[in-house]
């Protein structure tokens, strides 16, 4: 069944908006549980990755799937009268932004496809970067294609038999492995199949996929426990119902959990130069979320405390006079590093009003007006008449911070110094992220200087690529070696196994460099 409820707005206006994620996957194996429900508690906290559309499938004992789509928050599509129905012993869930196919209902996720071996349900986190000559490819061998999404070339792949395995069996894990030997990035994906979840990360790694446990009282007996397990694309959803994190997903893994446990399976040789998006640090993850070993709120102090080295206070700054704040809520972090490093006292300077978001209730004329203060409200009496220094995460097309220093100012600041916890934004992204075109990026287009004067701050400093790489790479932890079985997709899975090792750490900054790390069509 399908909300097909979409009469609500956008954040205030188009160009008000922040670059965002495409996507949040969840996916959970366990028998024992309610799974649509802890599907629902893990999709909301991974809300802030889509506010589109969002869905949850779930696969039954008896072969059946359930699925229930909308538009609109989780907590908006979603009620304890449709969950009901959604019952089985695994679920799927995901949220959508849409940055490869337009924002309508019939591109919500999961997507579920009836194939000779039984349904299956798929849900995707990222952008096919060669998703254009992957779907000519097919269309030249008469496959059709019926919604504009990258998730119905992949399920294409997918149906294709590889060369060389049984026609009549499922060979679900040759049948990744040729999807992934076709497309070589960006994307994290969770698959239900009739016999178990498949959590699939492309080689280079460039989607964050993470796998978690939790204890669940047997069936059987409920004096004991048996442990079951769960994919997502943050940590941050892990500990939301009650689970523990184990380890990140590796580029090129396939895991598959089902009854039995789990498996890891290698569908594509990682690559030598993984290139996990750094924008997952500097603005995209929540900050109670860990990647690569580290939480994500202590990299991004980390940034402010490197920013404030590189680009401190002007001269004119005192401790008595003048003030760190952040913008709400992804730039917090990096405004008290920033404050620390600084000596400058640290407050709050904004309210994010975090229920305005999405809306149901169309705003008059007048309250269109007020453009960036239905989103934020000053704390006047922390502002008013002092010297500001304002942190923000990124300028992609400036028209926010613009917004922001104008209400600031007329909260009383008497000087505002921005300073910006990661470098300019110069290029645009193909890899899942909506961060604009050459001609809407700012930084692209004008020197430091100019956009300082369009802004209108009395001095505009960003953080270097090499501070922020330093940044991010300083408390990466060393990743324990896993023992993981071959299964490229032309031949079938062997009893020999491989060690992945993704101790080479790398990271994808094309939107800084123009140097992408995979192959385009775009």
């Amino acid at each position: 069944m399908e909300n097909n409820n979409n009469n609500f707005i956008e954040e205030e206006e188009e160009e008000l908006s922040e670059p965002k994620e495409k996507c949040g996957v969840f996916a959970i194996f366990a028998p024992e549980l309610d799974v649509s429900r802890i599907a629902f508690f893990g999709l909301v906290a991974l809300q802030h990755r889509g506010q589109e559309s969002c869905g949850i499938a779930t696969y039954d004992e008896f072969q059946s799937v359930h699925v229930e789509t909308g538009m609109g928050l989780v907590n908006q599509v979603f009620n304890e009268t449709n969950l009901k129905p959604l019952k089985g012993k695994m679920a799927i869930g995901h949220t959508r932004y849409s940055t490869a196919g337009k924002s309508t209902i019939v591109n919500a996720q999961p997507v579920i496809v009836q194939t000779l071996h039984g349904q299956i349900g798929i849900v995707q986190n990222g952008n096919l970067t060669t998703a254009k000559s992957l779907r000519k490819e097919l269309m030249q061998k008469g496959v059709g294609f019926f919604i504009d999404s990258d998730v119905e070339v992949i399920t294409q792949l997918l149906s294709n038999n590889p060369e060389g395995c049984d026609p009549h069996k499922p060979n679900w894990e040759n049948r990744i492995a040729h999807f992934m030997s076709k497309a070589e990035a960006a994307y994290a994906l969770c698959l239900m199949t009739p016999n178990g979840i498949y959590g699939v990360r492309d080689s280079l790694g460039m989607r964050p996929l993470c796998l978690g446990s939790l204890e669940v009282p047997c069936k059987d007996d409920p004096t004991k426990t048996i442990t079951r397990y769960v994919l997502t694309s943050e940590s941050c959803a892990i500990g939301t119902i009650g689970a523990k994190f184990i380890r990140d997903v590796r580029p090129g893994e396939i895991v598959h959990i089902n009854e039995n446990g789990i498996t890891s399976f290698i569908g594509r040789s990682p690559s030598d130069n993984p290139a996990l998006c750094v924008f997952e640090y500097v603005y995209f993850s929540r900050p109670d979320s860990s990647m690569e070993g580290q939480l994500i709120h202590i990299v991004r102090q980390r940034m402010g405390e490197t920013l404030a080295r590189e680009s401190p206070p002007p001269q004119t700054c005192s401790t008595s006079d003048t003030i760190v704040i952040g913008v709400p809520d992804s730039s917090l972090p990096a405004a008290i590093g920033y404050a620390k490093q600084s000596g400058i006292p640290f407050t709050e300077g904004l309210t994010k009003n975090r229920y305005i978001h999405r809306t149901f209730i169309q705003p008059s004329d007048h309250l269109r007006q007020q453009g960036i203060k239905l989103k934020f409200n000053p704390l006047t009496e922390n502002i008013q008449g002092k010297k500001v220094i304002l942190v923000d995460d990124s300028i992609v097309r400036a028209n926010t911070i613009k917004a922001l220093i104008k209400l600031i100012r007329g909260a009383g600041a008497i000087e505002i110094h921005v300073r910006i916890s990661s470098p300019p934004v110069l290029h645009p992204c193909h890899m899942g992220i909506d961060m604009a075109t050459y001609d809407q990026l700012i930084g692209h287009n004008r020197t430091v200087e100019e956009i300082r004067e369009y802004i209108g701050a009395e001095s505009l400093q960003y953080l270097t690529l090499p501070g922020l790489m330093k940044s991010v790479t300083t408390g990466i932890k060393p990743q324990a070696e896993i023992n993981s079985t071959p299964c490229y997709s032309t031949s079938s899975p062997t009893t020999t196994k491989i060690k992945i090792n993704e101790n080479n750490q790398k990271h994808c900054v094309a939107c800084f460099t123009g140097d992408y790390p995979c192959s385009l069509d775009f």
